[in-house]
């Protein structure tokens, strides 16, 4: 029998709080009035070391939505700046954010755990600090759908309604999300420190996010925490950590939708899920987010904002590089002319493993651009072609099936001919093992844009149950789910989702 009188506990180290107070501002979070659980992720739960059925509780409410401050926490919103579709805001910081703390799991990972839309803080420019239930529901389902999908990112393990309203156009019921992340540094985070010329910051702050997240055994007796080797390290494992995670987003369709700098994790994990959506039909200029009005953040165009964006942290850390600033433009441009090369080899492994081929060629990268060219042209469906092609790969009279999905079937076959010829060339892959490995590669389903706005439609109304089957769906996106077909069709044309939202 759980004692409600107990105090709910996490195993708390809470490294950034003890960094300088400018990083950040102390703040807790502003209690609500009648919080109750929507979900509690148990699994995450038990690996970060919490009980998960105190945390899904009447007393796990009131701390998930911030009216209980657990022991060992040190509630903090972190100061940041960003680039916002390319202009430059000095000061941002999590106006609707607070950081509980941070915890290291068995597996030595450390993690955060963050409290998103727990109230006002110094950084709310104005704003009421508050998440609404429909954002707070989209990032719990696409961030955990991401997760099971094998992509770096932040992760849901909590959400609960406040029993307050809060106000957009309309009212809307209010919710708060746990989330938890490797950790909340962004490229913004630098920025805030090098637009107010802070070197002794920056400094502190690449020491840090390299014990962090690229941890350097010494060598050659120097110590890898100089300021110097610190800065061009850490630019050199954020480029690969960003080249590597695009790269996974095209591989299942995935558009942010607003890659901000101030939405850039130093961690190389996906975070800050707003106006985010995944592909139907196949279009490179693709845009979901209703700001997004010149298709700046436009699904092809993701590769090319990472590289940009990785650019304004190499601008913020010139100071640490070296003394004189061509020396040290030099030497950070040399790291991020390594970015095309990174991003293109590591879209080659996930593409070669979309159509089942295991050698790399030299005409890979054609046989790649030749298919998106036909999807587009064809408004092909992305993730139902990849999925069917599986079958077609163990048996080729499955074409025809394939073939189906364009608007002209001869634009598939013309394709499927040379791709063929080069499944072929590999011996020694029998046709089923290929397409297991294929079904590994391409999800039977994703978080489907109309199946969100249906599941967060039921919510605002009360019925969580749409809300729980995606969940629970996307669990297993690379298994098949008899019961789960309906959730793996595109959507009709009444039902097509244009348009997404970030909720603030």
């Amino acid at each position: 029998m759980l004692d409600p009188m107990e105090p709910m506990t996490f195993p708390f180290d809470n490294t950034y709080a003890r960094l300088p107070e400018r990083f950040y501002a102390r703040v807790s979070p502003t209690p609500v009035r009648h919080p109750r659980i929507i979900k509690v992720n148990h699994a995450l739960a038990t690996e970060l070391g919490v009980d998960p059925t105190r945390l899904d509780s009447a007393s796990g409410a009131q701390l998930l939505a911030g009216n209980v401050i657990p022991e060992g926490a040190a509630p903090i919103a972190l100061a940041y700046a960003g680039h916002q579709f390319g202009g430059f805001v000095p000061q941002l910081g999590d106006g609707r954010a607070i950081l509980l703390g941070e915890v290291v799991s068995a597996d030595g990972a450390r993690r955060d755990i963050q409290l998103k839309g727990a109230g006002r803080t110094p950084f709310s420019r104005g704003g009421d600090g508050r998440a609404a239930l429909g954002p707070v529901l989209r990032e719990y389902i696409v961030s955990e759908a991401m997760a099971a999908l094998g992509i770096p990112t932040t992760r849901a393990l909590a959400a609960v309604t406040t029993g307050e309203p809060v106000f957009r156009e309309e009212p809307l019921p209010g919710a708060v999300l746990t989330r938890v992340a490797a950790s909340h540094l962004r490229v913004g985070t630098f920025e805030f420190f090098a637009a107010r010329d802070d070197r002794e910051a920056l400094a502190t702050l690449a020491e840090y996010a390299l014990l962090r997240h690229y941890p350097l055994p010494k060598a050659g007796g120097a110590d890898p925490r100089d300021a110097d080797l610190a800065a061009l390290r850490l630019l050199e494992c954020v480029v690969d950590a960003q080249a590597n995670l695009v790269a996974h987003w095209l591989g299942v369709g995935f558009l942010h939708g607003v890659m901000n700098t101030d939405n850039t994790a130093i961690s190389g994990e996906t975070i800050d899920y707003g106006p985010c959506a995944f592909l139907d039909e196949y279009s490179p200029a693709k845009t979901f987010s209703s700001i997004d009005h010149r298709g700046r953040y436009a699904f092809a165009n993701q590769p090319r904002i990472a590289r940009w964006n990785c650019t304004r942290l190499a601008e913020s850390l010139l100071p640490l590089i070296a003394d004189d600033p061509n020396e040290a433009a030099h030497l950070a441009t040399q790291i991020l002319e390594r970015f095309p090369a990174l991003f293109e080899a590591a879209y080659a492994r996930v593409m070669r493993a979309k159509l089942g081929l295991i050698r790399q060629e030299s005409d890979d990268a054609a046989l790649v651009a030749d298919l998106l060219d036909r999807l587009a042209s064809g408004r092909v469906d992305y993730t139902v072609f990849f999925r069917a092609l599986c079958r077609a790969a163990e048996d080729p009279s499955a074409d025809s099936h394939v073939a189906s999905l364009f608007e002209r079937p001869e634009a598939f076959h013309g394709w499927a001919e040379v791709w063929r010829r080069r499944l072929l060339a590999e011996p020694g892959t029998p046709p089923e093992a290929r397409a297991v490995a294929m079904r590994r590669a391409n999800p039977a389903v994703i978080p489907r844009n109309h199946r969100i706005e249906q599941a967060i439609a039921a919510a605002n109304r009360g019925d969580f149950q749409p809300f729980e089957t995606l969940v629970r769906i996307l669990a297993r996106p690379y298994e098949e789910q008899p019961d789960a077909q309906h959730l793996a069709l595109p959507p009709q044309p009444e039902e097509i989702v244009k348009q997404t939202f970030c909720g603030t």
